[in-house]
């Protein structure tokens, strides 16, 4: 997993909000969270999930091992209600157990080996309460959807509170042999100012995900294929376990 600089770097990180719309997700966890008394979003980004469920949620943390994210993610309303935490969800450890974990906007994906991925469900597990459940997302590698990150088809416009217009596309190589998929991605300014940066993502199968959930001792109990609550086929955009402790 590459010191991203997508989300590490603060230039890049402004872009990150006004670029993504996680809105099925967010509603989806919104829900779960409902009379939860402690929720962990790992991999919070810009802390837009945490941040508006800490007004009805008693403890929530956000984790995330991205310094420009988390400092967007404290000026936020209600960011001063979250303990936000810089860590790498694959080592983290923080003594104390939660009614929910999240890991969503497909940051499942940026842990780029079978023992990165094990590491990070291992996370998971160590931060449950005994009936405590998570959910994250991976995108479904039957649908290659990384084909369709080219310039040709990425191009868009980003409106920017400071900046204007901004013009933003990707480019995307795959490696075969090893499914890793490197992605760029590009802003361009009307003045011309430009930022870029490349970011690795990994393909897991529903099956290997099936396999390490198992090791790490956790329990799916349904498998979604997107945020509206499908279940996961070999159509699906998304596969998406929710469970708990094995």
């Amino acid at each position: 997993m590459r010191d991203d600089r997508l989300y590490n770097d603060a230039g890049l990180a402004q872009f990150y909000d006004l670029d993504n719309d996680w809105s099925d997700d967010l509603s989806f966890c919104r829900r779960l969270a409902e009379g939860c008394r402690s929720v962990l979003d790992l991999g919070c980004g810009t802390g837009r999930f945490a941040a508006e469920i800490a007004t009805t949620v008693e403890c929530v943390v956000g984790a995330d091992p991205a310094r420009p994210m988390l400092d967007i993610a404290r000026q936020r309303p209600g960011g001063e209600r979250v303990r936000w935490v810089e860590a790498d969800a694959r080592a983290m450890r923080l003594g104390s157990t939660f009614d929910l974990v999240v890991l969503t906007g497909h940051a499942f994906q940026v842990f780029l080996t079978r023992a990165d991925r094990l590491a990070v469900l291992k996370t998971i597990a160590a931060h449950l309460a005994p009936e405590g459940r998570f959910v994250f997302d991976s995108r479904n590698p039957l649908l290659a959807e990384w084909r369709e990150w080219t310039p040709a088809l990425s191009q868009r416009d980003i409106e920017h509170p400071h900046l204007g217009t901004v013009a933003s596309w990707n480019d995307v190589r795959c490696d075969e042999q090893s499914g890793i998929v490197t992605y760029q991605t590009f802003y361009r300014a009307a003045g011309g100012q430009t930022w870029q940066a490349a970011s690795d993502l990994a393909f897991a199968s529903q099956a290997e995900i099936a396999e390490l959930a198992k090791e790490a001792e956790l329990v799916v109990e349904r498998w979604l294929g997107d945020w509206h609550g499908a279940s996961c086929d070999d159509t699906s955009p998304e596969i998406i376990p929710i469970g708990r402790l094995g």
